[in-house]
């Protein structure tokens, strides 16, 4: 198994050989592949045929400056790659020199915590439940002597989780590897340094092949993005055709502030060309990449570092347009690079209008998390938003409740809060790869890795310098009403549209309305993996 770390010396032959005795395997489940794929979002994308890359590695290390160990890892590597990392010189500083705090022999703190380690890793995404999910047992105890500065046990925790952890494991290997380096990266102030380490190089070896490829991947077997993409795109196209039939409006202007690199926009230039009744109206389109939407790490298969970020719009620019020429769609591309935070864009500086001609729809997908939770610049935004008037605002965004402490330091309460929820989410979206995408997969590794990145930020980061501070329905559609917006109903035909796609997939996968989860969801609709909400999709009007 790869190795995040080592806190204690533990080298000798008769202690390895100890731990031999203790060490569980990795999960020999398989995934089978999903019996249909969908390809509606993919026209400008799809190139080439998607096909396993055999040859292809992607190598990064994980870790910070010269304070803490690095992990080197080949993504084409399989599950089966057990070598071990061995840390670097610079680990001395921060190794004890006295005896080792935990002894082998003495495995009476998992007896302590009651895990069995010989029943297989539920798939029910229920983190806390039944046992046989050891990461549920292991990873929140470690938290819990973090925040409470128990030094001993935090050895002890972590020194166990480093042995059983793996990023080629099963799902609780993955996990444990991904938090470890989160917890370890907390401990030694790094969280920050070690983001920009882990961007630079994603950014190395991110390229627009390597995104398109893990964006159609990511749609053909998973319907996380693609669920948001088709409830979105539904929503501004009735409020378009509708203007344009009591007004006869036929400039229509989206602003787009999301991180999907525009794969939900070719089924609406198509839905345009063949369902307006009259003249093609004309599309603009403004996307607006910024730093702190760009350098995150989220689930998104389309996150990336903000260079390559505009290498990659570049080249998706040149293909809308001609995607659109062939649809025979007049339109018209921007790409707006904002150096910061969402909330400090001049959204009046831009020209949404087209001259005042246009109707405005505004497209939030995956994205509104990412601004500061600090100072109220979310609620900022939102009004911005109201200032504007526009005909329609979509907002897509992944469910979790981890903006425990908006705008200061977290205590040992807030911090466990926060972990506990982002285990719980990251737990499900894990689950859903490890069902859905074959067990050898490069974009699978390569999601995953994203997925850490955004871990790392929750567990490490203050949250005021974090990213990925994702709110509940409950709270998005709280902070949208307050700022003068009202929810509009998914029509009847977007949601038959959506459960059309979901029946594509493999089953687990569900559409629930935000009114089944009780008067406090909010407005809008859920994508469910068994049974658990995991993204919400809602439209407002002002």
């Amino acid at each position: 198994m790869d190795t995040l770390f080592r806190l204690v010396n533990l080298r000798s032959s008769d202690q390895q050989s100890s731990l031999n005795s203790n060490r569980t395997s990795g999960s020999s489940r398989s995934s089978s592949k999903a019996h249909q794929t969908y390809h509606h979002h993919n026209h400008y994308f799809r190139t080439s045929s998607l096909h396993h890359q055999q040859g292809e590695q992607y190598q990064e290390e994980c870790g910070t400056n010269c304070s803490c160990l690095y992990m080197d890892e080949d993504f084409s590597s399989g599950p089966s790659s057990q070598h071990r990392h061995h840390p670097p010189s610079s680990a001395a500083a921060i190794t004890p020199t006295s005896a080792p705090l935990v002894d082998p022999d003495d495995l009476s703190l998992l007896r302590d915590l009651n895990i069995d380690f010989s029943s297989p890793s539920s798939s029910s995404g229920n983190v806390g439940g039944a046992g046989g999910r050891w990461v549920s047992k292991l990873l929140p105890e470690c938290a819990r002597a973090v925040a409470a500065c128990d030094s001993q046990r935090v050895q002890q925790l972590m020194w166990v989780l480093n042995e059983l952890s793996s990023p080629y494991g099963d799902v609780d290997q993955k996990l444990a590897a991904y938090f470890l380096q989160g917890l370890f990266a907390r401990l030694t102030s790094s969280g920050p340094r070690t983001l920009r380490t882990l961007s630079v190089v994603s950014d190395r070896n991110c390229s627009f092949d390597s995104t398109r490829r893990t964006a159609l991947r990511f749609q053909e077997l998973s319907p996380w993005s693609s669920f948001g993409h088709v409830a979105a795109n539904g929503a501004i196209l009735e409020s378009f055709l509708e203007s344009s039939a009591s007004s006869g409006t036929q400039r229509f202007h989206i602003l787009d502030l999301s991180n999907t690199f525009c794969t939900q926009w070719p089924t609406l230039l198509e839905a345009l060309a063949t369902r307006s009744s009259d003249d093609t109206p004309h599309l603009s389109i403004t996307t607006v990449v910024s730093s702190s939407s760009s350098s995150s790490s989220s689930p998104s298969p389309s996150s990336s570092p903000s260079s390559v970020g505009q290498k990659v719009m570049k080249e998706i620019g040149q293909r809308m347009e001609k995607f659109a020429r062939l649809m025979g769609v007049p339109f018209r591309f921007n790409v707006v690079h904002h150096p910061g935070d969402l909330s400090e864009l001049d959204l009046d500086q831009l020209d949404l209008r087209d001259g005042g001609s246009a109707v405005l729809a505004i497209n939030c997908v995956n994205t509104l998390h990412r601004v500061s939770p600090a100072g109220r610049c979310r609620d900022a935004l939102v009004q911005a938003f109201h200032r504007l008037q526009p005909l329609i605002v979509t907002v897509v965004e992944e469910e979790a409740e981890l903006g425990a402490c908006e705008g200061g330091e977290e205590d040992g309460e807030a911090f466990l809060k926060v972990f506990n929820e982002s285990l719980r989410f990251f737990s499900a979206y894990f689950e859903s790869l490890e069902e859905n995408f074959p067990k050898t997969s490069n974009e699978r590794l390569a999601l995953e890795r994203a997925a850490g990145r955004a871990i790392v930020d929750l567990v490490a980061c203050a949250a005021s310098e974090s990213t990925e501070r994702r709110d509940t329905a409950a709270g998005w559609s709280r902070r949208m009403r307050a700022s003068g917006f009202e929810p509009a109903e998914f029509s009847e035909d977007v949601t038959d549209d959506v459960k059309a796609l979901l029946r594509r997939y493999r089953e687990g996968w569900s559409m629930r309305e935000a009114s089944e989860a009780g008067a406090d969801a909010g407005a809008g609709i859920f994508l469910a993996w068994k049974e658990q909400p995991v993204v919400w999709a809602s439209a407002w009007k002002p």
